[in-house]
């Protein structure tokens, strides 16, 4: 989606939850809700790409800037930012939009929450699709068990010291954190100067790198929760690229193991930006998942499982 027409977007604030939050919207006012979650350190920016086709196929998609990113407001400290809170947050907003059940994708820590919301309230949510981000239940555990996944989960650790992460991230106008999504192995169409220029005036916005960190501070406090939600029953797709250096391939069949309506599709080539480095096999798999966006408006009842109005769904073996 180039620059002007990521601005031709329906921009809107909404209050949910007792805060404000900026929501980009698109598609049909009428069309049933489908909410597609940053993670870190994106913003709403993050899918360009999904937008446009996903409204053309009849789906209302809303795209909101998660707490303490870009636009929406930025509690301060890191109590405000348990996986309880943050998935609260999408029921909240969807809500304010005039929808209770609505289909969800999450990227990253948008995929975490997807995760969490999944397993926590599978009547409010029809079906969910997850990008390179593990179950929330099986990260810690994974990783006492693969050394490898342990070192390199090395920046959670340091993202809970106070003001040193900071510091080192805004640090030459963002540079560590423009490299993040522009270096490594990936198509070089996947981050063009623009883009990246949007995402460093996200990062500048008063106080969000100290709340997006929070995310990470708050994972102390939330593993209870997230052990507490437990088994995924609705229909979930979970994509992965291969190339992630963050987190290993074993993570997606770790979580998947925790559905019971779940596939895993792996991205050899894409890395942990799956959505900008494989855009055209992600849109692809987004449409054919979520199916019609007609057939799902039809479904209205508040049954936890797909409606059989929705495309058939065969899990993985």
């Amino acid at each position: 989606m180039p620059p002007d027409a990521a601005d031709a977007l329906d921009h809107r604030f909404v209050n949910a939850g007792g805060l404000r939050f900026h929501v980009a919207l698109a598609g049909p006012a009428d069309g049933p809700l489908l909410v597609l979650l940053h993670g870190f350190p994106e913003f709403w920016y993050s899918w360009r790409r999904q937008i446009g086709p996903l409204a053309a196929a009849g789906w209302r998609v809303a795209v909101p800037d998660q707490r303490g990113y870009n636009l929406s407001d930025k509690p301060r400290g890191r109590g405000a930012y348990r996986i309880d809170t943050l998935a609260d947050d999408v029921l909240a907003i969807a809500e304010a939009l005039g929808h209770r059940r609505f289909a969800l994708a999450g990227h990253d820590w948008g995929g975490v929450v997807a995760w969490h919301l999944a397993g926590r309230n599978p009547e409010r949510v029809r079906r969910a699709m997850v990008f390179n981000a593990p179950h929330p239940a099986t990260l810690f555990r994974y990783a006492l068990t693969h050394p490898s996944q342990l070192r390199r989960s090395w920046y959670i650790g340091f993202f809970q010291l106070p003001w040193l992460p900071e510091r080192g991230l805004a640090a030459d106008g963002f540079r560590t954190m423009a490299r993040a999504l522009a270096g490594g192995r990936r198509k070089r169409d996947a981050f063009s100067a623009a883009d990246i220029a949007r995402y460093r005036a996200a990062w500048a916005q008063p106080g969000a790198l100290t709340a997006m960190l929070n995310w990470y501070r708050a994972m102390p406090l939330s593993r209870g929760a997230a052990a507490r939600a437990g088994r995924v029953t609705v229909p979930l797709e979970l994509v992965w690229g291969d190339r992630d250096v963050a987190l290993e391939p074993g993570l997606a069949e770790a979580g998947i193991a925790l559905c019971d309506r779940g596939r895993v599709h792996h991205i050899p080539n894409a890395t942990h930006w799956v959505q900008n480095d494989a855009p055209d096999e992600v849109n692809a798999r987004m449409l054919a998942f979520f199916g019609p966006a007609a057939q799902a408006a039809r479904d209205n009842g508040p049954a936890s499982g797909p409606s059989s109005t929705i495309p058939a769904f065969q899990p993985s073996v």
